[in-house]
């Protein structure tokens, strides 16, 4: 399995977050990155530069959608964490990359759901000045997201867990990635 990095940036171009994982396939629903317990997370802003995961998690980034998503098995408080991104763009043989628009739904494993970061949304839209359609496509993505998270729509229904499941199984047959 090909080793594939995963970088967020902010809107202004800046590093918000990477995390490298194992490329695990593509099916309808876009490309599927193992993120196996002990995955290494690096972080470009606060006083944790470097973290690793608790839990097995699988993210799927799906073609020309403005988000991406993580599925994380338990210990892992949330079991899917949404963000709100610009469309992925494959920026080297094995980096995807997408800007951060801040906004992220939450759905935990009691099955609620939450919308997050609101209101960094609004103080980066004034400013980054993000431009009328990032604002509407941003947003339409967060009101398709909480539609799908809280009406159990695929691939957020189950059709996840097969990837989960891969990817827990790369983690016990692997080292971890640094």
């Amino acid at each position: 399995m090909d080793v594939v990095d995963l970088v967020l940036r902010k809107y202004d171009g800046r590093p918000h977050r990477r995390v490298t994982g194992r490329l695990l396939g593509e099916d309808e629903f876009g490309t599927w990155i193992g993120t196996p317990r002990g995955t290494m997370v690096r972080y470009s802003y606060g006083l944790r530069r470097l973290s690793w995961t608790r839990s097995d998690s699988v993210r799927l980034i799906p073609r020309d959608a403005w988000w991406m998503a993580m599925f994380s098995a338990e210990p892992s408080r949330s079991e899917i964490y949404c963000d709100v991104t610009t469309p992925v763009r494959r920026t080297g043989p094995a980096e995807f990359t997408v800007i951060d628009l801040d906004i992220d739904l939450i759905r935990f494993h009691d099955r609620r759901v939450v919308i997050d970061d609101e209101d960094e949304f609004a103080a980066h839209r004034v400013r980054f000045g993000y431009p009328d359609e990032v604002v509407t496509a941003a947003t339409g993505a967060a009101t398709e997201l909480h539609a799908a998270l809280t009406g159990d729509t695929e691939p957020f229904a189950g059709h996840y867990r097969k990837w989960l499941a891969r990817a827990a199984a790369v983690g016990r047959r692997r080292p971890r990635l640094r």
